[in-house]
C-alpha cells in the first residue's frame, strides 16, 4: 500500500528547530513523512532532536548550526538543505528569543534591538533565501511565527507585529506564483521563552509550571 502520509516526499527547513515549538513542528512534519533540516544555534539540542525524530519516525533529518541574525548563515542553511535534498518545499521561520520585561524606557537598548534582529531580520533572511528557488519551481510554502507579548514586552510585540505586516505584504507580492506565505500565532505555549518571561501558561484551564 502506498504511503498516505500528507508530506511524504516533501522537504521542510525549520529554524529554531532544536527545542520548543520548532521541535514540535519538526515532529509533526516528520510524522507526516517530511524530510527535515533543523537549524538553530545549539548543536547539542539539534542533534538530540534529530536523533529522536529519526528513531520515532524513520525520517531523514539533517542539522545545521545557524544564527538567524546572520544573513550568510541563513543562506548557508538553505544551501545545505538544497545540497542534501535538492529542494525546499516548506520554510518555517520559527527561531525566536525574548528580551527584558519592563517599561520601554528602562530596558537595555542592545537587548531590545536583539529581539528585533532575531525575529524580524531572521524571518526576512529566511524568506529572502528560499523564495527565488520556490518561484523557479512554481511552488512553496512559507510559515512565519507571529504572536503577542503584552505590556512591558515591547520588543517582542514590535517584532511580532512587524512579522505579521511583512507576511501580509509578502502574500500579496507572491499572489498567483504558487508560493504562499502565512503567519500563525500559537498563543501562550509553555516553552523556555515563556519561562524566561516569568509567565505561566495554561492548557485546558490547567496551569503549567
Amino acid at each position: 500500500m502506498a504511503d498516505q502520509r500528507r508530506l511524504q516526499g516533501k522537504v521542510a527547513l525549520i529554524t529554531g528547530g532544536g527545542r520548543g515549538i520548532g521541535q514540535a513542528i519538526a515532529r509533526a512534519y516528520a510524522a507526516e513523512g517530511a524530510s527535515l533540516t533543523l537549524a538553530a544555534r545549539t548543536d547539542t539540542e539539534l542533534r538530540s532532536t534529530a536523533e529522536t525524530i529519526r528513531s520515532a519516525f524513520g525520517s531523514e533529518v539533517t542539522t545545521v548550526i545557524t544564527d538567524v541574525r546572520d544573513r550568510e548563515q541563513v543562506e548557508n542553511a538553505v544551501s545545505h538543505t538544497l545540497d542534501r535534498f535538492g529542494t525546499i518545499d516548506v520554510m518555517v521561520n520559527n527561531a525566536g528569543n525574548t528580551g527584558e520585561i519592563g517599561p520601554l524606557w528602562k530596558l537595555d537598548p542592545e537587548r531590545w534591538a536583539n529581539v528585533i534582529s532575531v525575529h524580524v531580520l531572521g524571518t526576512y533572511y529566511g524568506c529572502r533565501a528560499v523564495i527565488p528557488g520556490m518561484l523557479e519551481r512554481g511552488r512553496g510554502r512559507i510559515v512565519n511565527m507571529a504572536g503577542v507579548g503584552g505590556p512591558n514586552d515591547t520588543s517582542y510585540d514590535a517584532a511580532k507585529t512587524a512579522i505579521i505586516n511583512m507576511t501580509e505584504n509578502l502574500s500579496v507580492e507572491l499572489a498567483g506564483t504558487g508560493v504562499t506565505v502565512n503567519a500563525i500565532s500559537p498563543g501562550s505555549i509553555h516553552t523556555r521563552i515563556t519561562v524566561r518571561k516569568g509567565r505561566r501558561s495554561y492548557v485546558g484551564g490547567r496551569r503549567l509550571d
